[in-house]
């Protein structure tokens, strides 16, 4: 029995620039983790079943990410042993935090080794696609520049600051967001320099506060006290500070009515420290 992190991460910004003929969305985008994770706990079965006997009550266990990882992996290697998942679910659905994405990735991860399969990294982020296109950088586990549909990554190395994560209580359709007739699809490309020098906004913002007042009132009251943005769809949005005791002083100010979390923002992601212990 072993447990795995499944770190979040944060779109420090999110351009659309086209749209694929088959509909898939064409973004530009920057992924930092962060140091907030659900932990998933792999025990061995002898019967080749995948099981997830703890998880998210309102996810039924075959919808579970982890367990179409689990199974996915299972029957691409064509592996005979079972699993039984236990997921200690911490980051909220909904949110833009690639929680699902993330505790399939980590699947993939844990059981390459727990299993004895031993493939490549790369063979396993371009597994993890066909189950989301967030499941790569979360497999690679490094922050990256992220093109195509968010599958094409180039490792960078940021600043790792203190960030004040708000989280209202929204679930967001990421699907009805990218489905809206009115979602920005045109912005002009921009290159890492230009990133690196301030530019990047997140293109769904803007039809996010519209659709959800609740969304829009943290990001208000967070922008009276520092940068605030959105990541990904939403609903969580955040600022950065240099220091942890900043992030803290304004999270004691955070109204009731939002859940606020102060995370370390991180290039090498929580999962590959576990690989690294494990070997």
């Amino acid at each position: 029995m072993t447990t795995w992190p499944a770190p979040a991460k944060l779109n420090l910004f999110l351009h659309i620039v086209g749209r694929r003929p088959d509909g898939y969305h064409l973004l530009q985008t920057v992924f930092q983790f962060i140091d907030f994770c659900d932990t998933l706990t792999f025990v061995p079965r002898d019967d080749g079943v995948v099981t997830r006997s703890s998880g998210p009550a309102d996810v039924p266990a075959d919808l579970d990410l982890s367990v179409r990882a689990a199974r996915l992996l299972q029957q691409q290697a064509g592996i005979d042993a079972g699993i039984d998942i236990r997921l200690s679910k911490h980051l909220p659905m909904g949110a833009g935090l690639g929680g699902g994405s993330s505790d399939a990735a980590t699947t993939l991860v844990a059981l390459n080794r727990l299993w004895r399969i031993d493939w490549e990294t790369e063979r396993l982020a371009n597994l993890g696609l066909q189950l989301g296109a967030d499941v790569p950088v979360f497999v690679r586990g490094r922050a990256a520049w992220g093109e195509g549909v968010g599958e094409v990554l180039t490792p960078l190395e940021l600043p790792e600051p203190w960030y004040l994560v708000l989280i209202p209580p929204v679930n967001v359709s990421t699907a009805a967001i990218f489905s809206a007739v009115d979602l920005t699809r045109d912005t002009p490309p921009i290159t890492i320099s230009d990133f690196l020098s301030g530019r990047g906004r997140n293109d769904c913002e803007s039809l996010v506060r519209r659709t959800y007042p609740e969304i829009s009132r943290a990001l208000s009251w967070l922008g009276e006290h520092a940068a605030a943005r959105l990541t990904g769809t939403g609903s969580a949005l955040f600022a950065r500070f240099d220091t942890e005791t900043a992030a803290r002083t304004l999270l004691a100010q955070v109204p009731v009515a939002w859940q606020g979390i102060v995370a370390k923002g991180m290039n090498r992601s929580p999962l590959l420290e576990t690989v690294a212990s494990s070997e």
